[in-house]
């Protein structure tokens, strides 16, 4: 009856609400981390109360009142300064306007997005949608282009394009409680970035991070990557 004993112990422990795992597709390999947004504690960071920058996923675990960290993630574009390139807005209050214009940069190679958190959703919308929506989101960040628009792929996307980068990017869920982060683990085009959000992930919307300063912090993997110093940051809190 061991069996049996371990079997209900395996059921009385709560399911996890943040997986990462490595899969592969159409020839690329990415890092997929789910976050049961109903569930878990997911959050926007920027800057500390002194109004610094914070910078790095180890600064987050280095708040006063802040839990571990599960996983973390660099989230939309920012300046040399590392302010964010377009909206922002953390803990209710807006930091940075929304860009609804198109411009320079993958940022304004419309339609771009915004991912909008609440305490119990996170949902990506794209930028004109959510201006009209205007959804209460307790954080959000604006960053571009969008990855997949209703199931569609952006239309900007060649096949045959030739720019390759690390890339990372969000998708949800259409009832915004489940919240997918990739980033890939090879360079890869837009087309084949979005296409994986599109049609292995089967997200109907999903927005676009960066690329070249991609970087993850998984827990259960033993992941955290270094390089240059963060902007917005996005994380599950434990």
């Amino acid at each position: 009856m061991r069996w049996l004993a371990v079997a209900l112990l395996f059921w009385a422990l709560p399911a996890a609400a943040v997986t990462c795992e490595d899969v592969s597709y159409a020839g690329n390999s990415y890092t997929v981390c789910t976050v049961d947004a109903a569930q878990e504690d997911l959050r926007l960071f920027h800057k500390d109360a002194d109004g610094a920058v914070i910078g790095s996923f180890g600064a987050i675990e280095a708040l006063p009142d802040v839990g571990s960290l599960a996983f973390a993630m660099n989230a939309g574009m920012y300046h040399d300064d590392r302010s964010p390139v377009g909206h922002y807005l953390e803990g209710g209050v807006e930091v940075m306007r929304v860009i609804p214009n198109a411009g320079p940069g993958n940022f304004g190679l419309l339609p771009n997005g915004v991912l909008c958190i609440t305490d119990t959703t996170a949902q990506v919308f794209e930028t004109l949608t959510y201006v009209a929506k205007a959804p209460a989101c307790r954080d959000a960040t604006q960053s571009g282009p969008m990855l997949v628009i209703d199931g569609a792929l952006h239309p900007r996307f060649l096949p045959d394009s030739t720019s390759r980068f690390i890339r990372n990017g969000v998708g949800t869920s259409a009832d915004g409680t489940q919240a997918v982060f990739a980033i890939s683990n090879t360079s890869v085009t837009f087309h084949e970035f979005g296409s994986f959000f599109k049609d292995y992930l089967a997200l109907p919307n999903a927005l676009y991070f960066d690329g070249k300063v991609s970087r993850l912090y998984s827990r259960a993997q033993g992941r955290s990557d270094f390089g240059f110093q963060l902007g917005p940051m996005v994380a599950v809190i434990e």
